[in-house]
């Protein structure tokens, strides 16, 4: 394909215009007829929500995953074009909230015993039924690294209901 120039104005355009689409018409607006590729089809992750096609029955739409889903590449799309005048890149400082497990363990230790009874008991029940190998075991691993004890108590639930 055609990859958009360096114009400013044009990359803001081309990211508000496909934001504004996207509010107006649904995640698959590019599924539609309409606004489909002449070329080739679209093949994007975006699956259920409005106006869904059916298309993605029974795929994954998330990495990593055990099912043969998508897998992360580091293969640009394009390659970059050259310009004149200052450019670089900026890092954003680093946040301790941004690792993935801090947020769920803060809100772990907050809940009352009770809550976190709750919690577990709800949880055990739906990753008891996993059947498939390894799948309930990563889940509670997930748990595990969001706080210690909230991934001792699901695992000992999780056996307890397996028997």
């Amino acid at each position: 394909g055609i990859g958009p120039s360096p114009d400013k104005m044009l990359q803001g355009r081309l990211f508000a215009y496909g934001d504004a689409h996207r509010y107006r018409v649904g995640i698959n607006a590019d599924h539609l007829p309409v606004n489909r590729p002449h070329a080739t089809e679209a093949r994007t992750n975006s699956r259920d929500g409005f106006l869904y096609d059916g298309r993605h029955k029974g795929t994954k739409n998330y990495e990593p995953n055990s099912f043969g889903g998508p897998v992360q590449t580091d293969r640009p799309l394009w390659q970059p074009v050259p310009v004149n005048g200052a450019t670089g890149n900026t890092e954003a400082p680093a946040h301790a909230e941004d690792d993935d497990f801090v947020q769920a363990g803060t809100l772990y230790r907050l809940m009352s015993e009770d809550e976190k009874v709750r919690l577990i008991d709800n949880l055990a029940g739906f990753i008891s039924q996993v059947s498939r190998d390894g799948i309930a075991e990563r889940a509670i691993d997930n748990f595990r690294q969001a706080d210690g004890d909230f991934g001792k108590r699901l695992e000992a639930a999780v056996q307890a209901l397996r028997g």
